[in-house]
């Protein structure tokens, strides 16, 4: 889910704080959660209520690149909310603001005693939040007894969350992906608590949907993507409203088979969105990906899975992130 502005300010009262800066007046003594919160799933917002009913500001602290990015660059993550994404989406939560702590030798090396050192001195918290399997410091030293223990030696408030489960399985990022991999946009969604939604500029395309009666806005995402191919139901947001439609991951096996795009039909509408950034939501999923023998046979198709696209948006109540 890229982002032109990968920087970009997200809201005009959540303030980002990021390595060297000062700490904002309005995030000195902050209650933190902390974690790497790809997804910002229903576990994680678990951790940021609990912030929340502090009765101090609450703020995030987060990790960029994501650590495992840093420990093993030759196995590229499957992101859920890149940080932009990520960002966004605690400022709609309420939050004061997001510690951004870059992931690199220097905070990789640091040993539990002195990452909470840290947390005290340099970004002046007043307490912190952490998950039940949280680990920190070097070699993942530290776990949440130790890190209940190095904070009370500093006079920090240390909060403990407890798994959220969902069937008989924690809710976690990995389980998403999972979901998103197998083209489980259900499982996916709840999961997180609401649409999985991905953010991309629209690009100038061959212009072949329009010929069949099915413009649309086409979009590339990251290789690092692992989003089944195949055909899903969507929402995307236009201008901050809501158009329904349906979209096509894959390669375009009819056509060309070339690299991975998504291509968004958007029902009802008309309109220029090229250079403008889009965020799609999922909300169930068609079919997947076909080779037809004819474009007859291709546009029958496409007007069925129109039909079942109108069929499940109208029956969704997922709530959204987006907007």
């Amino acid at each position: 889910m890229p982002s032109n502005e990968p920087h970009a300010p997200v809201s005009s009262s959540f303030v980002v704080r990021r390595d060297g800066d000062p700490v904002p007046e309005s995030l000195k003594g902050a209650v933190a959660a902390i974690g790497n919160f790809d997804g910002v799933h229903r576990g994680h917002r678990h951790l940021l209520d609990m912030a929340l009913r502090s009765g101090r500001p609450a703020a995030v602290l987060t990790f960029e690149p994501h650590p495992r990015s840093f420990f093993q660059p030759d196995r590229p993550l499957f992101r859920l909310t890149p940080e932009p994404v990520k960002l966004g989406i605690f400022a709609r939560l309420g939050l004061a603001g997001a510690f951004v702590l870059r992931f690199d030798g220097r905070l990789a090396s640091l040993t539990a005693e002195e990452f909470v050192t840290l947390l005290k001195g340099e970004l002046e918290l007043s307490g912190v939040v952490v998950g039940h399997d949280f680990h920190f410091g070097r070699g993942r030293e530290g776990n949440p007894e130790r890190m209940s223990g190095l904070c009370r030696g500093l006079g920090l408030d240390c909060l403990i969350a407890p798994a959220i489960v969902e069937g008989s399985e924690p809710v976690s990022s990995s389980a998403i992906r999972a979901a998103l991999e197998a083209g489980d946009i259900a499982a996916a969604n709840t999961l997180l608590g609401y649409r999985w939604f991905v953010r991309a500029p629209v690009r100038h395309g061959d212009k072949r949907g329009r010929e069949l009666g099915y413009p649309t806005a086409n979009m590339r995402l990251p290789d690092d993507c692992r989003l089944r191919h195949g055909i899903y139901a969507v929402r995307a947001s236009v201008n901050g409203q809501p158009v329904d439609g349906v979209a096509s991951f894959g390669r375009r096996p009819t056509f060309d088979n070339g690299a991975p795009l998504l291509e968004t039909h958007l029902f009802d509408f008309s309109g220029d969105l090229y250079g403008t950034t889009l965020d799609v939501e999922f909300v169930g999923w068609i079919r997947g990906e076909e080779r037809f023998d004819g474009i007859e046979a291709l546009i029958a198709q496409m007007d069925r899975d129109s039909e079942e696209a109108r069929r499940m948006l109208k029956a969704d109540r997922t709530p959204s992130m987006v907007g």
